[in-house]
């Protein structure tokens, strides 16, 4: 998929890559490969220049729908090349061999037409990989698989344990501190400060 490995050559290059791109390398992996969290997050913590280990362990697990506070989070690549790389911009400039196809299809360079495969001498699958599988069908098995778990009796519970242990407990407010005493911009240069 071309924005995927996209994002992968220009963080083996760069060693970063924006939040939106970061969230759906690992949707990808989990959602899309079916590969446990743990494999991808070890080895994108490789990658990243600035990896902290507190963040990205969260995120990856966030990201993996694994919370089970959060929404179910699956990035589509295909849907966000369209919105985020329409021109197939950044594409181009980490997959150099797509960069001789038409706009329309550099996000999908599977489904060129015979006509300008052979006008522009590029074969799916020589020049380009072909797909591993259908994301959008893989995607939509685990949506259904994970909403299906997080539906059970136990994993309700184990959810409003978990909301209930981190949330603020309703209704027992702690009385807001007395004003410290301090200066104030707007106070009159003759009044006393307590």
């Amino acid at each position: 998929v071309p924005l995927v490995d996209a994002g992968m050559a220009a963080l083996r290059e760069t060693g970063w890559l924006n939040f939106r791109m970061r969230a759906m390398l690992v949707s990808f992996a989990t959602f899309g490969l079916g590969l446990p969290w743990r494999e991808p997050a070890l080895h994108l913590a490789r990658l990243f220049v600035d990896y902290e280990p507190g963040i990205h362990y969260s995120q990856m697990q966030m990201q993996a729908g694994l919370t089970g506070t959060n929404a179910l989070r699956v990035y589509n690549p295909l849907k966000q090349a369209e919105e985020r790389d329409p021109q197939g911009r950044f594409v181009m400039r980490w997959l150099p061999a797509l960069a001789r196809l038409p706009e329309a299809w550099r996000q999908r360079p599977w489904a060129l037409p015979a006509a300008e495969r052979a006008e522009l001498g590029f074969v799916p699958g020589r020049d380009y990989p072909l797909p591993v599988h259908d994301f959008e069908a893989e995607a939509r098995r685990w949506k259904r698989t994970i909403h299906e778990a997080r539906q059970t009796p136990e994993a309700r519970r184990d959810s409003d344990v978990l909301l209930e242990r981190l949330s603020s407990r309703r209704g027992t407010r702690r009385p807001a501190p007395p004003p410290s005493p301090q200066l104030s911009l707007f106070s009159e240069p003759d009044q006393e400060t307590p």
